[in-house]
């Protein structure tokens, strides 16, 4: 019996240093691997590495070689796609033309990534600071010209209507020949050029006439005869007329009529007139109530100026285009 254990342990001492020995011959043959041209065939019939020599089919420590099957810079560059400490490499993913430069696309000081108004020229069609060039579609008053149809002035000086007063003509209650000669009563004269003045307002300058009548003739003709500067006016249908006749030494620096504004004695309807016109820069003499040489030329520049007939006297289109009437 002893000696049957003494066997069965002997066998068992074997059997366990064959297993080793055998073991340690596999980790030998390991580590000198398969000579050339042989392959190494492992327990389970499958050779190690069957139709592929050592490490073929990948260089090692890398899945693809660099960029490989594409041209340097195309894709992404060495260290897949990132460089370093930055999110994306200037332009990755993008063709070098639509990249560009670095910035493309970005205006200077916009943070934003599209290119200035792409596909259209900046601010095609369009003037630059407003949708309109200036003025477009109408020129400075086109059609109209400067004082045509129209008084420059009407409605007195600025658009404002003129507003009469009582001028102070104390002092100019005399005569001046030498600042308005008297004129010579003429019968039956006309004002000068009257006939072409066109108009219902010029009917009573191409009818008028000097007519010589007494007091008594003018008293029955007119309900109001005043004395102005050493001669007498009546009014009649809405003007001052000379009363020649009315008294013999009368002195008269004009010859027609006045039209008569704002209820005002003649002398006074002159000084507003030469006020006015004063004002707007066409009389520069004294605020007299003569309607003399100078008043009158005033009177026509004016009227000139303004489109109106060159009567050189006062009627009622200067007085509405001066804004008196």
């Amino acid at each position: 019996m002893r000696i049957f254990l003494v066997l069965i342990c002997s066998l068992a001492l074997a059997c366990v240093a064959g297993a080793q020995q055998e073991e340690k011959g596999k980790k030998k043959e390991q580590k000198k691997g398969p000579q050339a041209g042989q392959v190494s065939q492992p327990p389970g019939g499958k050779p190690t590495g069957a139709g592929k020599p050592t490490g073929a089919g990948k260089p090692t420590g890398a899945g693809k070689p660099t960029g490989a099957g594409k041209p340097a810079g195309f894709g992404k560059p060495a260290e897949v796609g990132k460089a370093k400490g930055t999110g994306k490499p200037a332009g990755a993913g993008k063709s070098a033309e639509a990249t560009q430069q670095t910035e493309v696309g970005k205006r200077a000081g916009k943070g934003k990534g599209k290119p200035p108004e792409t596909g259209k020229p900046a601010e095609v069609g369009k003037a630059t600071g407003a949708g309109k060039p200036t003025g477009t579609g109408k020129p400075a008053e086109v059609g109209k010209a400067a004082g045509a149809g129209t008084s420059v002035t009407a409605g007195g000086a600025g658009g404002k209507k003129y507003q009469a007063q009582h001028i102070n003509l104390a002092n100019n209650k005399q005569p001046k020949p030498e600042v308005a000669p008297p004129v010579k009563f003429q019968q039956n004269r006309r004002i000068e050029g009257s006939d072409r003045w066109q108009g219902s307002n010029y009917q009573v300058f191409r009818n008028y006439k000097s007519e010589w009548h007494d007091r008594n003739w003018w008293s029955g003709h007119s309900n109001n005869v005043v004395f102005v500067f050493g001669g007498w006016y009546a009014l009649n249908a809405g003007y001052w007329y000379p009363a020649w006749g009315y008294d013999s030494n009368a002195y008269y620096p004009y010859d027609g009529p006045i039209y008569a504004y704002n209820n005002l004695p003649p002398d006074q309807v002159i000084a507003n007139v030469q006020t006015a016109l004063q004002q707007q820069g066409y009389y520069q003499g004294e605020i007299d109530g003569l309607l003399g040489p100078q008043t009158r030329a005033a009177i026509a520049d004016y009227q000139r100026a303004n489109g109106l007939a060159d009567t050189a006297a006062i009627d009622q289109p200067t007085l509405q285009s001066l804004g008196m009437a």
